[in-house]
């Protein structure tokens, strides 16, 4: 974002929630900075985009629901409970069941197993079920004017979106997805959309609203993309003993240590892992519960590309494990 940007965000947010509510956002001067150089960069007509923020309205719900919760709050037992359950590891068989051809074509073109793509889809929109019901313009408006903590990163995203739906031709007022404006079956933000989605179908676009093709298809080519690794694990549980373990748990999620530092440090492990191997040591904690560790290897960094979180990683790796499980049992 340019200082001239900058500056004028910083004037905008004087504007208050409820006279956004009202007027939306065409009026704002750093809105007025964004327009100009949408038609800068992108040859957007003016007009068309003043009309669009016109009708983008805040939604302070969108705010709180992406404020993160204050540190040592948060609950990996509850977390994972949302996720990994009986519920969602009977429909991860079916999906997989009913989309077997196309899930094995992305395991051989993209090497990712059928159960992590599934489980990603699983945690995302509960196969299809949930895709969201924000309206993206304003999740994306919101976020990018009136969210200073990520405002640069949403206002890429809001560029992103502009040129996808001009590109699909789509109604850019009318999309539905997150609060955080992410859509579609696998939940793809604009930017991975543009970047990573793929007509796996064969027809012609990449549709990840409605094509459960396209949804699986893209799912794997963006893990491929982040650097998934064919037939390589993707955690290790693991125990922790002393004290010299805690310089290495660090919050981060980037392989960064050897297999034989973390074992060295005590952190024991099980499964072929050789010592120079690039490893992280992950901890997730639960309020008044001992907390639970993991060794996660580069495939666990990959997931965490598609949501920077490891209580996400860690969950979508149990739930493929019991979605595998599940349908191999039958």
């Amino acid at each position: 974002m340019s200082g001239r940007l900058r500056i004028i965000a910083a004037l905008g947010l004087a504007c208050c929630a409820t006279t956004l509510g009202a007027q939306g956002y065409a009026e704002r001067p750093d809105v007025q900075v964004f327009i100009a150089e949408m038609v800068e960069r992108h040859a957007f007509p003016p007009r068309t985009l003043e009309r669009l923020f016109a009708n983008a309205r805040y939604q302070d719900s969108i705010v709180t629901a992406i404020t993160p919760l204050p540190r040592g709050t948060r609950s990996w037992q509850s977390y994972r409970a949302n996720f990994v359950n009986p519920r969602r590891v009977e429909a991860g068989a079916l999906f997989w069941r009913e989309n077997a051809a196309t899930l094995e074509r992305a395991a051989r073109t993209f090497g990712v197993p059928p159960e992590i793509v599934v489980a990603i889809i699983g945690v995302e929109t509960e196969y299809g079920r949930n895709t969201g019901s924000f309206r993206v313009l304003d999740a994306l408006s919101t976020l990018a004017f009136d969210y200073p903590r990520r405002a640069e990163y949403f206002r890429s995203e809001l560029e992103q979106y502009l040129l996808y739906t001009r590109e699909s031709r789509l109604d850019a007022t009318a999309l539905k997805g997150s609060y955080a404006g992410a859509i579609g079956i696998p939940q793809f933000m604009p930017g991975s959309i543009r970047r990573f989605g793929v007509d796996f179908d064969s027809d012609g676009r990449r549709d990840l609203r409605a094509s459960r093709a396209d949804a699986i298809g893209s799912v794997a080519n963006f893990l491929a993309s982040h650097g998934w690794v064919a037939d390589a694990p993707i955690a290790r549980p693991a125990r922790v003993e002393g004290e010299a373990y805690r310089a290495l748990v660090d919050g981060e999620v980037v392989p960064i240590h050897r297999a034989d530092v973390l074992r060295a440090a005590g952190v024991e492990f099980a499964g072929a892992v050789e010592p120079e191997t690039p490893c992280v040591l992950i901890e997730l904690e639960s309020p008044n519960a001992a907390p639970v560790f993991l060794v996660g290897l580069q495939n666990f960094y990959a997931l965490t590309r598609y949501n920077r979180s490891s209580f996400y990683a860690a969950a979508v790796n149990d739930l493929a494990e019991e979605i595998g499980v599940a349908y191999r049992s039958r």
